[in-house]
Protein backbone atom coordinates (compact mmCIF):
# COMPACT_ATOMS: atom_id res chain seq x y z
CA UNK A 1 0.00 0.00 0.00
CA UNK A 2 2.90 2.90 0.83
CA UNK A 3 6.35 1.71 -0.92
CA UNK A 4 9.14 4.31 0.21
CA UNK A 5 12.41 3.80 -1.71
CA UNK A 6 15.61 5.83 -0.97
CA UNK A 7 13.73 9.08 0.41
CA UNK A 8 15.86 11.82 0.95
CA UNK A 9 14.65 15.77 1.84
CA UNK A 10 16.99 18.51 2.02
CA UNK A 11 16.83 22.24 2.88
CA UNK A 12 19.51 23.62 1.77
CA UNK A 13 22.54 22.25 3.21
CA UNK A 14 20.31 20.64 5.92
CA UNK A 15 19.70 16.73 5.32
CA UNK A 16 16.28 16.22 7.05
CA UNK A 17 15.41 12.94 5.47
CA UNK A 18 18.30 10.47 4.60
CA UNK A 19 17.92 7.83 2.35
CA UNK A 20 14.65 6.21 4.23
CA UNK A 21 13.18 2.95 2.88
CA UNK A 22 10.18 0.67 4.08
CA UNK A 23 6.71 -0.63 3.16
CA UNK A 24 3.86 -0.97 4.58
CA UNK A 25 1.12 -3.57 3.93
CA UNK A 26 -2.54 -3.55 4.21
CA UNK A 27 -3.89 -4.22 7.94
CA UNK A 28 -0.69 -2.79 9.17
CA UNK A 29 -0.47 -0.08 11.78
CA UNK A 30 3.29 1.50 11.59
CA UNK A 31 4.32 3.41 14.32
CA UNK A 32 6.76 6.34 13.69
CA UNK A 33 9.01 7.12 16.15
CA UNK A 34 11.97 9.83 17.02
CA UNK A 35 12.88 13.18 18.44
CA UNK A 36 11.45 16.61 17.85
CA UNK A 37 14.04 17.16 14.50
CA UNK A 38 14.16 13.54 13.62
CA UNK A 39 12.66 13.85 10.49
CA UNK A 40 8.89 12.10 11.42
CA UNK A 41 6.59 15.31 10.02
CA UNK A 42 8.94 15.75 7.06
CA UNK A 43 8.92 11.97 5.78
CA UNK A 44 4.81 12.17 6.51
CA UNK A 45 4.65 15.17 4.53
CA UNK A 46 6.29 13.86 1.45
CA UNK A 47 4.40 11.04 1.58
CA UNK A 48 1.04 12.90 1.28
CA UNK A 49 2.59 14.74 -1.21
CA UNK A 50 2.92 17.78 0.87
CA UNK A 51 5.90 18.07 0.23
CA UNK A 52 8.49 17.21 -2.91
CA UNK A 53 11.23 14.82 -2.03
CA UNK A 54 15.18 15.91 -3.03
CA UNK A 55 15.72 12.23 -3.59
CA UNK A 56 14.07 8.66 -3.71
CA UNK A 57 10.29 7.81 -4.39
CA UNK A 58 7.21 6.88 -3.01
CA UNK A 59 3.96 4.87 -4.24
CA UNK A 60 0.98 4.96 -2.45
CA UNK A 61 -1.63 2.33 -3.61
CA UNK A 62 0.46 1.35 -6.81
CA UNK A 63 0.72 5.18 -7.84
CA UNK A 64 3.98 7.83 -7.73
CA UNK A 65 3.22 10.65 -5.51
CA UNK A 66 5.07 12.93 -7.99
CA UNK A 67 3.80 11.83 -11.02
CA UNK A 68 0.21 11.36 -10.23
CA UNK A 69 -0.48 13.55 -6.98
CA UNK A 70 -4.11 13.83 -7.27
CA UNK A 71 -4.52 9.95 -7.84
CA UNK A 72 -2.52 9.77 -4.43
CA UNK A 73 -4.37 12.19 -2.68
CA UNK A 74 -7.46 10.66 -3.26
CA UNK A 75 -6.37 7.28 -1.85
CA UNK A 76 -5.15 8.90 1.62
CA UNK A 77 -6.58 10.34 4.50
CA UNK A 78 -4.08 12.99 6.40
CA UNK A 79 -4.18 13.97 10.18
CA UNK A 80 -1.31 16.73 9.70
CA UNK A 81 0.57 17.81 12.81
CA UNK A 82 -1.30 20.66 14.94
CA UNK A 83 -5.14 19.55 12.58
CA UNK A 84 -5.16 22.85 10.96
CA UNK A 85 -8.84 23.96 10.13
CA UNK A 86 -10.68 27.00 8.95
CA UNK A 87 -11.03 28.84 12.61
CA UNK A 88 -14.60 30.79 11.43
CA UNK A 89 -16.31 27.36 10.69
CA UNK A 90 -18.55 25.22 12.69
CA UNK A 91 -17.72 21.20 12.82
CA UNK A 92 -20.40 20.57 10.42
CA UNK A 93 -19.84 23.81 7.78
CA UNK A 94 -16.03 22.22 8.03
CA UNK A 95 -16.83 18.93 7.24
CA UNK A 96 -19.34 20.00 4.54
CA UNK A 97 -16.57 22.00 2.59
CA UNK A 98 -14.15 18.99 2.84
CA UNK A 99 -17.02 16.66 1.40
CA UNK A 100 -17.46 18.90 -1.52
CA UNK A 101 -13.90 19.29 -2.23
CA UNK A 102 -13.83 15.41 -2.35
CA UNK A 103 -16.03 15.07 -4.54
CA UNK A 104 -19.48 14.03 -2.53
CA UNK A 105 -23.04 15.12 -3.02
CA UNK A 106 -26.76 14.52 -1.87
CA UNK A 107 -27.52 11.94 0.28
CA UNK A 108 -23.46 10.49 -0.07
CA UNK A 109 -22.20 13.46 1.71
CA UNK A 110 -24.62 13.34 4.11
CA UNK A 111 -23.77 9.57 5.04
CA UNK A 112 -20.00 10.50 5.35
CA UNK A 113 -20.10 13.09 7.12
CA UNK A 114 -22.61 11.66 10.00
CA UNK A 115 -20.19 8.63 9.44
CA UNK A 116 -16.86 10.50 10.57
CA UNK A 117 -18.75 12.52 13.04
CA UNK A 118 -20.05 9.29 14.63
CA UNK A 119 -16.48 7.80 14.35
CA UNK A 120 -14.87 10.70 15.90
CA UNK A 121 -17.30 11.72 18.75
CA UNK A 122 -18.36 15.07 17.63
CA UNK A 123 -21.71 15.07 17.82
CA UNK A 124 -21.97 17.73 20.98
CA UNK A 125 -19.57 20.30 19.20
CA UNK A 126 -21.00 19.87 15.90
CA UNK A 127 -22.20 23.46 15.39
CA UNK A 128 -19.75 25.61 17.50
CA UNK A 129 -16.95 27.28 15.39
CA UNK A 130 -13.48 25.29 15.49
CA UNK A 131 -11.99 28.48 17.43
CA UNK A 132 -13.91 27.78 20.46
CA UNK A 133 -12.78 24.08 20.73
CA UNK A 134 -10.70 22.92 22.96
CA UNK A 135 -7.14 21.08 21.57
CA UNK A 136 -8.27 17.58 21.98
CA UNK A 137 -11.57 18.47 20.12
CA UNK A 138 -9.30 20.34 17.34
CA UNK A 139 -7.87 16.97 17.01
CA UNK A 140 -10.55 15.04 16.23
CA UNK A 141 -12.40 17.52 14.42
CA UNK A 142 -8.70 16.70 12.00
CA UNK A 143 -9.61 13.31 12.47
CA UNK A 144 -12.95 13.31 11.24
CA UNK A 145 -11.94 14.98 7.97
CA UNK A 146 -9.08 12.37 7.26
CA UNK A 147 -11.26 9.58 7.40
CA UNK A 148 -14.69 11.12 5.61
CA UNK A 149 -13.66 9.53 2.52
CA UNK A 150 -12.81 5.96 3.88
CA UNK A 151 -9.17 6.08 2.17
CA UNK A 152 -7.40 2.95 2.26
CA UNK A 153 -4.40 4.80 3.45
CA UNK A 154 -4.12 6.82 7.29
CA UNK A 155 -1.11 8.96 7.66
CA UNK A 156 -1.62 10.93 11.16
CA UNK A 157 0.62 12.99 12.79
CA UNK A 158 0.36 12.31 16.95
CA UNK A 159 -3.05 11.85 16.23
CA UNK A 160 -3.78 11.93 20.22
CA UNK A 161 -2.16 14.79 20.90
CA UNK A 162 -3.56 17.24 23.22
CA UNK A 163 -6.57 14.15 23.98
CA UNK A 164 -7.77 13.13 27.70
CA UNK A 165 -6.95 9.53 28.83
CA UNK A 166 -10.61 8.61 27.46
CA UNK A 167 -10.68 10.12 24.11
CA UNK A 168 -6.72 8.22 23.48
CA UNK A 169 -8.26 5.10 24.40
CA UNK A 170 -11.49 5.76 21.81
CA UNK A 171 -8.89 6.80 18.97
CA UNK A 172 -6.51 4.36 19.55
CA UNK A 173 -9.43 1.46 19.38
CA UNK A 174 -10.88 3.37 16.26
CA UNK A 175 -7.17 3.32 14.56
CA UNK A 176 -7.22 -0.36 15.62
CA UNK A 177 -10.67 -1.26 13.99
CA UNK A 178 -9.77 0.72 10.87
CA UNK A 179 -6.91 -1.30 10.37
CA UNK A 180 -8.20 -4.42 8.99
CA UNK A 181 -9.19 -2.74 5.74
CA UNK A 182 -6.30 0.39 6.12
CA UNK A 183 -2.58 0.62 5.83
CA UNK A 184 -1.88 3.15 8.37
CA UNK A 185 0.97 5.07 9.43
CA UNK A 186 1.09 7.49 13.08
CA UNK A 187 3.85 8.98 14.27
CA UNK A 188 3.66 9.34 18.05
CA UNK A 189 5.96 10.65 21.04
CA UNK A 190 4.04 8.18 23.46
CA UNK A 191 5.85 4.46 23.81
CA UNK A 192 3.05 3.25 25.56
CA UNK A 193 0.58 3.83 21.99
CA UNK A 194 3.04 1.78 20.03
CA UNK A 195 2.51 -1.11 22.58
CA UNK A 196 -1.29 -0.31 22.45
CA UNK A 197 -2.07 0.07 18.45
CA UNK A 198 0.88 -1.01 16.29
CA UNK A 199 2.29 -3.97 14.20
CA UNK A 200 5.57 -2.34 13.93
CA UNK A 201 7.62 0.21 14.63
CA UNK A 202 10.11 2.68 12.75
CA UNK A 203 12.55 4.51 15.45
CA UNK A 204 14.35 7.47 13.22
CA UNK A 205 17.15 9.78 14.15
CA UNK A 206 18.95 12.45 11.97
CA UNK A 207 16.82 11.60 9.47
CA UNK A 208 18.37 8.00 9.38
CA UNK A 209 16.11 4.50 10.46
CA UNK A 210 17.82 3.18 13.66
CA UNK A 211 15.09 0.67 13.89
CA UNK A 212 12.80 -1.31 12.02
CA UNK A 213 10.85 -4.25 13.83
CA UNK A 214 8.24 -5.26 15.80
CA UNK A 215 6.95 -3.87 19.34
CA UNK A 216 7.97 -6.94 21.14
CA UNK A 217 11.19 -6.89 19.28
CA UNK A 218 11.59 -3.07 20.61
CA UNK A 219 11.09 -4.46 24.04
CA UNK A 220 13.30 -7.41 23.62
CA UNK A 221 16.44 -4.66 22.98
CA UNK A 222 15.70 -3.60 26.77
CA UNK A 223 18.55 -3.88 29.14
CA UNK A 224 15.22 -4.79 31.45
CA UNK A 225 13.45 -7.43 28.82
CA UNK A 226 12.43 -10.50 31.37
CA UNK A 227 13.82 -8.74 34.21
CA UNK A 228 11.87 -9.81 37.66
CA UNK A 229 10.44 -6.37 39.72
CA UNK A 230 10.20 -7.57 43.59
CA UNK A 231 8.29 -5.00 45.50
CA UNK A 232 7.94 -5.31 49.59
CA UNK A 233 5.92 -3.96 51.80
CA UNK A 234 7.78 -2.24 54.65
CA UNK A 235 11.52 -2.60 54.75
CA UNK A 236 13.35 -6.17 54.57
CA UNK A 237 16.46 -6.83 56.73
CA UNK A 238 20.02 -5.35 55.04
CA UNK A 239 20.52 -8.83 53.38
CA UNK A 240 17.71 -9.44 51.37
CA UNK A 241 19.56 -8.18 48.41
CA UNK A 242 22.12 -10.75 49.06
CA UNK A 243 19.82 -13.54 49.30
CA UNK A 244 18.04 -12.96 46.51
CA UNK A 245 21.64 -12.70 44.12
CA UNK A 246 22.62 -15.95 45.34
CA UNK A 247 18.93 -17.89 44.17
CA UNK A 248 20.87 -20.08 40.91
CA UNK A 249 18.52 -18.44 38.71
CA UNK A 250 19.63 -15.35 39.59
CA UNK A 251 22.28 -13.58 37.80
CA UNK A 252 22.71 -9.98 39.14
CA UNK A 253 19.97 -8.15 42.09
CA UNK A 254 19.48 -4.41 41.55
CA UNK A 255 18.11 -2.22 44.49
CA UNK A 256 15.85 0.13 43.03
CA UNK A 257 13.97 2.23 45.51
CA UNK A 258 12.80 2.13 49.48
CA UNK A 259 10.61 5.04 49.66
CA UNK A 260 6.59 4.95 50.90
CA UNK A 261 7.18 1.89 53.00
CA UNK A 262 8.33 -0.19 50.24
CA UNK A 263 11.19 -1.59 48.81
CA UNK A 264 11.65 -2.65 45.09
CA UNK A 265 14.64 -4.91 43.26
CA UNK A 266 15.16 -5.67 39.78
CA UNK A 267 15.70 -9.10 39.50
CA UNK A 268 18.27 -10.16 36.08
CA UNK A 269 17.77 -14.15 34.98
CA UNK A 270 17.60 -15.92 31.86
CA UNK A 271 15.23 -18.31 33.40
CA UNK A 272 12.28 -15.54 34.84
CA UNK A 273 9.61 -18.15 35.25
CA UNK A 274 11.75 -20.68 37.06
CA UNK A 275 12.86 -17.43 38.75
CA UNK A 276 9.55 -16.30 39.95
CA UNK A 277 9.05 -19.80 41.86
CA UNK A 278 12.52 -19.13 43.38
CA UNK A 279 11.66 -15.63 44.52
CA UNK A 280 8.13 -16.48 46.00
CA UNK A 281 9.24 -19.56 47.66
CA UNK A 282 11.91 -17.60 49.45
CA UNK A 283 9.55 -14.56 50.17
CA UNK A 284 7.70 -17.05 51.72
CA UNK A 285 10.64 -18.67 54.33
CA UNK A 286 11.61 -15.02 54.92
CA UNK A 287 8.04 -13.94 55.50
CA UNK A 288 8.42 -10.90 53.10
CA UNK A 289 4.86 -9.06 52.35
CA UNK A 290 5.15 -9.06 48.64
CA UNK A 291 3.77 -5.87 47.08
CA UNK A 292 4.55 -7.09 43.33
CA UNK A 293 6.13 -9.89 41.86
CA UNK A 294 6.17 -9.49 38.09
CA UNK A 295 8.24 -10.17 34.85
CA UNK A 296 9.43 -6.77 32.96
CA UNK A 297 8.06 -6.65 29.10
CA UNK A 298 10.71 -4.52 28.85
CA UNK A 299 11.29 -0.85 28.54
CA UNK A 300 10.63 1.13 25.46
CA UNK A 301 12.18 4.08 27.07
CA UNK A 302 15.45 3.11 27.84
CA UNK A 303 15.79 1.89 24.32
CA UNK A 304 14.56 5.03 22.60
CA UNK A 305 17.53 6.84 24.24
CA UNK A 306 19.95 4.28 23.34
CA UNK A 307 18.92 4.65 19.90
CA UNK A 308 18.56 8.44 19.29
CA UNK A 309 20.05 10.08 22.48
CA UNK A 310 23.98 9.69 21.17
CA UNK A 311 22.67 10.66 17.67
CA UNK A 312 20.73 14.02 19.00
CA UNK A 313 22.68 15.58 21.72
CA UNK A 314 22.56 19.21 21.68
CA UNK A 315 19.29 18.99 19.94
CA UNK A 316 15.58 19.80 21.27
CA UNK A 317 14.35 16.69 22.21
Amino acid sequence: MIEVQKLRKQFGVFTAVDDISFKVKKGEVLGFLGPNGAGKSTTMKMITGFLSPTGGSVRVCGEDVVKSPLAVKKSIGYLPEGAPAYDDMTVDSFLRFIANIRGYHGAEKTKRIENAVQKANLESVIHKTIETLSKGFKRRVGLAQAILHDPPVLIMDEPTDGLDPNQKHEVRLLIKEMAKEKAIVISTHILEEVDAICDRAIIIAEGKVKFDGTPKELEAMSDYHNAIRLTLDGYPSLNAEKILGELSTVNRVEFESGGDEKTSYQIFTENPDEAVKQISHLAQEQEWLVDELVIEKGRLEDVFRQLTLGEMEGQKS
